[in-house]
């Protein structure tokens, strides 16, 4: 019943995420701020046909946030649909074969900016939760709220302050949140595992001003050279961090997952050569691919400042220097622990003549759900279901802060279902949604919320 619904309303499904997607809420850009505001009021009149109650447009000091609910199944859980619809710029423009804004359908695929990241994969939520209304006369098998930001492509600063704020409007058993994708195309996936992130910028101060280099060079102290000095500290040849502490906490993945990875279709060769481009692959040689980007810390220097930079030449011992440097965290590294370990290493490693300064710009943990919650067990059996084959648990080596977030102050688990394909170009030019996912997105969300509310 539930695909002849769909299949009966495919054109007008499609036109309306289609209207969505022209729509250019660019949340980083001051110029797009009205086009912001109008996706925001497109997703609370969406939730308001869908039969979502108690809609509202959320002032905050940047993007608004939206919020409805249906709270009429006593008994049964509570399910909170998270999204964003806010999306990247789309430059480089030039790359893109049609307009970014103006989405078109080729192959099979719709080709638009947020088509995948995140108003596809969102509107399948507010999609499902229309379906189940129409078949079933307004009733839902589950209780459900809905909190949509747009700021996510920004840091999500409105949505951080407003979840702990606001911790019983938003009372839920379980977190649905579909902005991940396939681990490949035909295999149902769910993601089961973050990394956190503690993002840092590391100065160094050598002499008070920038000094020439034929008077004082041998004898003054170099803030660049210092400060890579102290960075090529931090990691040995084969990549294990040399931090005192840093793998103490690491809580390693069980027999059971890590036999699972080794069942995904994963080449190293072809990560190496298709995807990253380089000679060789780095990291822990004692450890797999996939464990190194999912289950093991890291440390990264995003780019280093200082000195003389511009074309020519200028003979400067540069005064100042600094780096951005990042760890990924994962379960149970406390990011305080490991901010403290990075500071007490950075004060006992700096070169002679250098003064360091740490400055954390954000921080959070790691995360990962068991996969027996009754809510990753329903979503695992429906997905299953849907493309014919059994869902794979993976991690993500990146970082979803409102799922931690989710943890932390509402103490639920997130289901994070994507339908999404890992060649879909988030963030990049011709992003792009497979059609019939989308489909196939409303459908299984829905009959998600049907296993979730018999349980």
């Amino acid at each position: 019943m539930l695909q002849e619904y769909i299949h009966a309303h495919e054109q007008r499904l499609l036109d309306e995420l289609l209207t969505f997607l022209r729509i250019p809420s660019i949340s980083t850009l001051p110029e797009h701020q009205g086009d912001v505001a109008r996706a925001a009021e497109f997703v609370a009149d969406a939730l308001r046909t869908a039969g979502l109650e108690h809609v509202e447009i959320i002032p905050t000091d940047g993007h608004p946030l939206v919020y409805g609910d249906w709270l009429h199944a006593p008994g049964k859980p509570t399910v909170l649909c998270y999204g964003h619809y806010d999306v990247q710029p789309p430059d480089p423009l030039e790359l893109w074969h049609t307009p970014p804004f103006e989405p078109t359908i080729r192959d099979g695929n719709i080709y638009a900016r947020g088509s995948a990241d995140d108003k596809g994969q969102m509107y399948t939520h507010i999609k499902a939760v229309e379906a189940l209304m129409k078949l079933h006369d307004g009733q839902l098998p589950v209780n459900v709220k809905f909190l949509v930001e747009g700021e996510e492509e920004i840091g999500g600063k409105a949505i951080a302050k407003y979840v702990p704020a606001q911790q019983e409007k938003l009372k839920a058993d379980v977190a649905l949140v579909s902005d991940t994708a396939l681990y490949a195309d035909g295999i149902p996936t769910l993601c089961v595992g973050l990394r956190g992130l503690i993002y840092t910028e590391i100065e160094a101060t050598g002499p008070a001003r920038d000094l020439h280099s034929g008077l004082f060079g041998g004898a003054a102290p170099n803030a660049v050279f210092g400060l890579v000095e102290l960075l090529a500290k931090m990691k040995d040849a084969e990549g294990r961090i040399q931090i005192p502490g840093i793998y103490d906490d690491v809580l390693e993945p069980a027999a059971a997952e890590l036999a699972s990875w080794d069942s995904l279709p994963f080449s190293a060769e072809s990560m190496r050569q298709n995807e990253v481009g380089a000679t060789s692959l780095t990291g822990e040689p004692d450890r797999r691919v996939l464990e190194r980007i999912w289950s093991r810390p890291t440390l990264e220097v995003h780019g280093i400042a200082g000195g003389f930079t511009a074309a020519g030449a200028k003979t400067v011992i540069p005064s100042k220097a600094t780096a951005k440097v990042s760890l990924r965290l994962v379960p149970d590294q406390q990011p305080e622990k490991i901010v403290a370990a990075l500071r007490d290493f950075v004060a006992a490693n700096t070169p002679l003549g250098i003064v360091t300064e740490v400055r954390v710009l954000s921080g959070g943990p790691g995360l990962v759900v068991n996969p027996d919650h009754p809510a990753m067990a329903a979503a695992a059996k429906v997905f299953g279901e849907a493309l014919g084959r059994p869902t794979v648990f993976t991690r993500s080596g990146g970082s979803i802060p409102i799922v931690g977030d989710f943890a932390q102050h509402l103490g639920i688990p997130t289901v994070l279902m994507g339908f999404g394909l890992p060649d879909d170009g988030l963030h990049s030019p011709n992003e792009k949604f497979r059609l019939s996912n989308y489909y196939l997105g409303i459908a299984t969300v829905a009959h998600f919320l049907e296993e979730y509310g018999n349980r």
